[in-house]
């Protein structure tokens, strides 16, 4: 069945001294595509400002602004309200995997095949992948490399960054849905599998009470190349499904940041992000 959820998503900054211009980029919008359809979707400013859109390279839509009045913090707030599918059943008609690194699937797909600064290559993830691939037909890699990344990351917010690499992350045992995207990205990729980071939100309750609002997570996950992409969490190590929700696709986190911009001014101290979902069907 169905969910329709309504997201909210604030973010901001506080800055030293009086900013006289900045350029910003939001992506806070959620996508429309197979499994997920965006009835209703705002992002406005404080300052206010007139914003616009435009898609970018990798199919995200951003909401772009300037201000050009003084001023000493920036809040962002978007809106949105999204219906959302079930996870599909994981693809049956699944090319084997000599069929899923040949040639042409790698050069349809070159952008996400080839390592990142965020998810480089390492001679240890190599071995690891290879060996889940020589144990696993396609259909069932994902959800196996889910399990290991599980079993070498633990959970715990605050020890890594957004500039933490997978093998940064790996190597500390630790990180965050974000790391946990990176590093099983790695593996895909040596693996020889085309593989994209996904960044949205997730209701945190699969048996979410229709009209409770409660606090929500930013969130990442990955895509895999299956004759068709397939979604996977493996921060949670299930598919992406009616909880999740699709904002932005790319090569890593660096593609889909929710919020970048320069300005002119003092140092900036960030107000932090709070995302309210409510199930509302």
């Amino acid at each position: 069945m169905s969910w329709q959820i309504r997201i909210e998503h604030s973010t901001g900054y506080r800055y030293a001294s009086p900013v006289i211009s900045s350029y910003n980029e939001a992506r806070i919008i959620p996508q429309t595509g197979d499994r997920q359809l965006t009835l209703e979707a705002t992002v406005r400013t404080e300052p206010a400002s007139t914003t616009y859109r435009y898609w970018d390279y990798w199919g995200t839509q951003v909401t772009a602004f300037d201000l050009h009045t003084p001023h000493t913090e920036l809040i962002v707030t978007g809106r949105s309200v999204v219906q959302t599918a079930p996870a599909p059943a994981r693809p049956t008609d699944v090319p084997g995997w000599d069929g899923l690194t040949d040639d042409r699937v790698a050069d349809r797909f070159v952008e996400f095949v080839r390592p990142t600064v965020s998810t480089p290559e390492h001679p240890e993830l190599l071995a690891a992948a290879r060996e889940l691939a020589a144990a696993n037909a396609p259909a069932d890699f994902l959800p196996a490399v889910g399990d290991w990344v599980r079993e070498k990351l633990r959970y715990q917010p605050g020890t890594t960054e957004v500039r933490t690499s997978a093998v940064e992350a790996w190597q500390q045992g630790v990180g965050v849905c974000q790391d946990f995207a990176h590093l099983a990205l790695v593996l895909m990729r040596a693996a020889g599998m085309p593989a994209r980071y996904v960044s949205g939100y997730q209701h945190p309750s699969a048996d979410a009470a229709v009209g409770e609002t409660v606090s929500g997570q930013s969130h990442a996950w990955v895509e895999g190349w299956l004759g068709e992409w397939w979604g996977f969490d493996p921060t949670n190590g299930v598919p992406a499904g009616e909880q999740h929700v699709v904002v932005a696709r790319g090569r890593d986190y660096n593609d889909v940041p929710p919020m970048f911009g320069v300005y002119s001014g003092g140092a900036s101290t960030s107000l932090g992000v709070t995302v309210s979902v409510t199930r509302l069907g």
